[in-house]
């Protein structure tokens, strides 16, 4: 069984598109959980998985803007977390999940 993916193709700020980009994994999935979340965006508190922020690094890394605004909470760990939002426009030409679907 093959990992997830998706390739996606970002419009830049200029209106301009990138290379097709492909990410795999769980940066595939992080990038379709910020797409779903659309513009309220994510938190991991909202989305528990290890090393969320790692994933959104990676994302970031390859191309794609993302937002972060941090927000405080409470409960027995008080304290503040991120807010996640993909700002870039993407195009998904490819899911991995479609390909084995058909």
């Amino acid at each position: 069984m093959s990992k997830f993916s998706l390739r996606a193709v970002i419009t830049l700020p200029d209106g301009s598109e990138s290379l097709p980009v492909t990410v795999v994994g769980r940066q595939a999935w992080m990038l379709d959980q910020l797409i779903q979340a659309g513009s309220r965006g994510l938190t991991s508190i909202e989305r528990p998985a290890p090393r969320i922020s790692h994933y959104i690094y990676k994302l970031r890394g390859v191309g794609f803007d993302i937002d972060t605004e941090y927000e405080a909470h409470a409960g027995p760990f008080p304290g503040r977390h991120g807010r996640f939002r993909l700002l870039s426009k993407v195009q998904i030409i490819s899911d991995s999940r479609k390909a084995v679907a058909a």
